[in-house]
């Protein structure tokens, strides 16, 4: 009497499971397809084979979630992704002119023209112990990259980019907990390192189509940004005003090295080169550009982000936070 009680209640159990994934949209005559199991008609196996049945229809309705369709034009294959969340991919960005934007590592309301005209032989004199020492850094980092590299500027821009392109993130990343463990601003601070991050890994992805690195060139950027970045993260953390005077320092010597760069290709020692598609439309470049008009701009940047790196720094000697001054947001 009791065992069939019992059995009665799991056999209600079963159907009242069974009404409940039917009605989240599971079709009744899906059962007819369902691949047969051992162990009967009745028992937990046929049980559980519909539980995972059901999962698999629930999910097909469901807009084709994580479904790629192909679409083909041509040589090219544009993937596209519905997606359940209703994240939408924008496929039909153009330019001012009208044609097709094909970057989706940057937008068009992020391109811009360099300012060229900023005074590219501003130095700061370094007076104070913090200065001398940040300075001295700078210079015995720049030995081995002379002998290593020489003058094959190519190379030598790709491995410079790699390291400029560290103290952005890292100081952006150390003033964004910041401000979140104080509940404070950072009066836009964030947000501009960040910027210069970006900008310096656009220079990056620039010269990566100039020069092809070999294989232990890789490695040694591997190397070196590991020891870099670490380095870097305890100097910010121990003293921002000395971390920020080293990257001044160092993006002076970046626009020594790109002023050397433009030397050798005006004396025809390096080939100038048609610029790289995505340089042209980073910058907005004329399309006849060249690898000239590439250095150009990139040198410009690396000025205004040496006076953003030394203005960052006599903030903090002057005993004040980065948030006590409005940050240059968008100064490149």
């Amino acid at each position: 009497m009791m065992s069939s009680r019992m059995a009665g209640s799991v056999l209600r159990r079963h159907a009242a499971t069974s009404r409940l994934f039917t009605a989240s949209g599971v079709s009744p005559a899906a059962p007819a397809a369902r691949p047969p199991l051992a162990g009967g008609d009745g028992g937990v196996l046929p049980v559980m084979a519909r539980l995972m049945s059901t999962s698999s229809a629930t999910s097909s309705p469901a807009k084709e979630e994580a479904t790629k369709a192909t679409k083909e034009g041509g040589d090219k294959k544009a993937v596209v992704i519905n997606s359940y969340w209703g994240i939408e991919q924008s496929n039909k960005l153009v330019r001012e002119d009208g044609t097709e934007w094909k970057w989706t590592c940057f937008r068009p309301w992020e391109t811009y023209t360099a300012d060229t005209s900023i005074d590219l032989t501003r130095h700061h004199e370094p007076k104070t112990l913090g200065d001398k020492i940040a300075y001295w850094i700078v210079k015995s980092l720049r030995f081995p990259t002379d002998v290593f590299f020489q003058r094959r500027y190519g190379c030598r821009a790709m491995m410079l980019e790699t390291v400029a392109a560290v103290p952005g993130m890292v100081g952006g990343m150390l003033l964004h907990l910041r401000s979140l463990r104080r509940f404070e601003q950072s009066g836009g601070w964030i947000r501009a390192l960040l910027e210069e991050a970006e900008n310096e890994r656009m220079h990056l992805m620039t010269f990566m189509e100039v020069a092809k690195p070999r294989w232990y060139e890789r490695a040694l950027v591997l190397a070196v940004q590991g020891a870099f970045f670490n380095a870097y993260f305890l100097g910010y953390m121990l003293s921002p005003k000395l971390a920020h005077r080293v990257v001044g320092y160092l993006e002076e010597e970046a626009i020594h090295s790109y002023t050397e760069y433009l030397k050798d290709i005006e004396a025809g020692k390096i080939d100038n080169v048609p610029a790289p598609a995505i340089a042209i439309d980073y910058w907005r470049l004329p399309a006849n550009a060249t690898l000239k008009d590439v250095v150009t701009v990139v040198r410009a940047d690396e000025a205004h982000h040496r006076d953003v790196n030394h203005f960052a720094s006599d903030i903090h000697r002057q005993g004040m936070q980065l948030k006590e001054s409005p940050a240059p947001i968008g100064y490149h």
